[in-house]
């Protein structure tokens, strides 16, 4: 009983450390972007809001869509998209379909800050892969995992 009992306790110390990293993670990514913004000058967008613009990219959608797609939460998406309009990142334009909808896209200023972005990724995953801090069949792994756990979730809140 007392393996058993310490088993799980080992278990759940587990579980709520990767929780912890998952957050962490989160956090040093923002910050490793609000770095490379600053490094070339481009200090009015925040972190928050230029990683918004890497998750539009090419393609035009609404706030709600970032929202369902799990990147944001509703008021802060709301918030961001305004400023990014208004600093010349992002356009905007009422949806064809319905009138209440707006559609959001970046605009040239935009795309260059996606493609700053997506350059430090690039530069990023290729000192990974080199130093050997993970390989293709690790990342695969953890996006497997990781992807278990927000189907996971996702079912708890679906179910409620």
């Amino acid at each position: 009983m007392n393996d058993e009992h310490s088993e799980k306790a080992q278990t759940k110390a587990t579980f709520l450390e990767c929780l912890r990293l998952v957050e962490r993670l989160h956090r040093r990514l923002l910050d490793v972007l609000r770095y490379r913004l600053e490094e070339v000058g481009r200090t009015e967008l925040n972190s928050v809001q230029a990683l918004l613009i890497y998750n539009v990219g090419e393609q035009e959608m609404t706030a709600g869509e970032l929202r369902t797609r799990g990147y944001y939460l509703g008021s802060n998406v709301s918030y961001n998209l305004k400023k990014l309009v208004e600093m010349g990142f992002i356009s905007h334009q009422k949806s064809e379909h319905d009138r209440r909808s707006v559609r959001v896209s970046l605009t040239e200023k935009g795309r260059m800050i996606s493609e700053l972005i997506d350059n430090l990724y690039d530069e990023q995953l290729e000192e990974i892969m080199g130093d050997e801090l993970l390989g293709l069949d690790d990342m695969r792994v953890l996006r497997k995992n990781l992807r278990n756990l927000e189907r996971y979730w996702s079912d708890q809140l679906r179910f409620t």
